[in-house]
């Protein structure tokens, strides 16, 4: 099968434009992982490339499966100018790199926690995984390839990851909607959850 990081590039410009800049993190034992920026008017997108160069398996298979299986990228849009996102680099790879260290399948509704703030004096340590589809379009792979789906993070500040835990995905979601929550604001404070 064809390298799929180059038609994942080439999706992330179509949708996005092109990136302003890039950086790459190599972890011990895992692949190279890429974090891609894209500046859109006062909105900045960081989007992971390398994620989905193998399908995420099954921890608890026996044997990998090279071809078939879940991919995805993760992107991340804040607004720009309002805090240091761009510190937000490794903590993307990291996650973009959990299903080849852990072994996580990263699917909507998951919550994925780097244990420390996003960027300098985030007020976020954790994001939510949200359904793809909307901003990028998922890519289509040859068959028996899974398409890659880009996956829209939302961070989440500690006491909504608690809630999120107990309530799940949905309910916090709609705790956002009727909240009127600004998702992009790299500075917001936690929705009222009580």
């Amino acid at each position: 099968m064809a390298d799929v990081l180059p038609l994942v590039e080439a999706r992330l410009r179509t949708a996005l434009g092109e990136p302003d800049a890039r950086a790459a993190v190599t972890f011990l034992g895992t692949e190279r992982i890429e974090v891609l920026r894209f500046q859109q008017g006062d909105i900045v997108r960081y989007a992971t490339l390398g994620m989905s160069a193998q399908p995420m398996n099954d921890p608890t298979a026996m044997v990998a499966d090279p071809v078939k299986g879940p991919r995805a990228e993760l992107v991340l849009s804040v607004r720009s100018g309002l805090a240091d996102t761009d510190k937000v680099l490794r903590p993307l790879a990291v996650l973009a790199a959990s299903p080849q260290v852990e072994g996580v399948i990263v699917a909507p509704g998951a919550s994925l926690d780097v244990g420390e703030p996003l960027w300098p004096g985030a007020p976020f340590t954790s994001v939510l995984v949200a359904e793809p589809g909307g901003l990028v379009e998922d890519l289509e792979l040859d068959e028996p390839a899974d398409p890659v789906h880009f996956l829209p993070l939302l961070p989440m500040t500690p006491n909504e990851a608690a809630w999120k835990r107990v309530h799940g995905a949905q309910a916090l979601q709609e705790r956002w909607l009727t909240s009127g929550t600004d998702l992009r604001d790299p500075a917001r404070t936690s929705v009222p959850l009580a």
